[in-house]
């Protein structure tokens, strides 16, 4: 019997009473699983062409944190201490995971370590997140991301939703990604930027972590990269040129690979 290739949706309650909903495929059996966490108002469905591939000998989930995708919208827990303690919780409900955090998500994955502890996780990768090493990625000129959203939000959206593929999608599936981003409240959707907490705080959990790490990004981070190799002995890198922020939807195939080898790394480590 073949077995399916359709992600299954599930939900998780929180501590807290939010739910969160989950794509899952493949068995759960005594390997760690995948748990792949999208960016900053970003839905699980992203990882769509990382499923299937990812699936064939161990679980894999794609989670929608709170106010994102499917996932509950509650009236508060916009913050990424809360995040973070959501992500724990549902690692700890599946552990073990191999957590892959993008963007914003990788942040929150390294905050969970910083309050919560490593029990649940069996490696992290990090997917193109500045992680407070030098050099300090340059503002871009003009108004500031959150002064656009506020000018006038949806063409903000959209023009962040079209700039993070290398090739932008067809129009209707970044019509359906900015749709999904607006349901947040505005200033809910702000507060998830963790722009009070110095750079230097995610540096020290990054380099202190004595999980097997792969930093996976784009060249906009290849010098952070290099530092946090130099740093902290064993971190593998693998930059991905010719791809946007959403390199796994870029080159899915090259990044598929690298998740199963960094997984089966670990096994064979034990």
């Amino acid at each position: 019997m073949q077995l399916s290739t359709a992600p299954v949706r599930t939900r998780f309650r929180t501590s807290d009473g939010t739910e969160l909903s989950c794509l899952s495929l493949g068995k759960r059996t005594t390997r760690p699983s995948f748990l792949l966490v999208p960016g900053w108002s970003m839905p699980a469905s992203i990882f769509a062409a990382q499923m299937a591939p990812l699936a064939a000998d161990r679980a894999v989930h794609a989670l929608d944190p709170r106010g994102q995708g499917e996932s509950d919208m509650p009236a508060h827990g916009y913050s990424i201490d809360w995040r973070a303690q959501d992500l724990h919780e549902f690692a700890t409900a599946h552990a073990p995971v191999i957590v892959v955090g993008w963007s914003l998500a990788a942040l929150e994955a390294l905050q969970a370590i910083h309050l919560f502890g490593t029990d649940p996780f069996a490696g992290v990768v990090l997917v193109d997140s500045s992680v407070g090493e030098e050099p300090v990625p340059p503002a871009g000129p003009g108004p500031s991301f959150a002064e656009r959203l506020r000018a006038d939000r949806a063409s903000a959206l959209e023009a962040f939703v079209r700039a993070i593929f290398r090739q932008p999608p067809p129009a209707r599936e970044v019509r359906a990604l900015v749709d999904g981003a607006l349901r947040l409240a505005l200033e809910d959707s702000l507060s998830l930027f963790p722009s009070a907490i110095p750079r230097e705080h995610w540096r020290t959990i990054v380099r202190a972590l004595k999980l097997p790490l792969l930093y996976v990004v784009t060249p906009q981070f290849a010098e952070q990269a290099a530092s946090l190799r130099a740093h902290r002995a064993g971190t593998r890198v693998e930059v991905f040129h010719n791809s946007g922020h959403a390199l796994f939807v870029d080159q899915p195939e090259r990044f598929n690979r690298l998740l199963v080898q960094f997984a089966r790394g670990l096994e064979s480590a034990r």
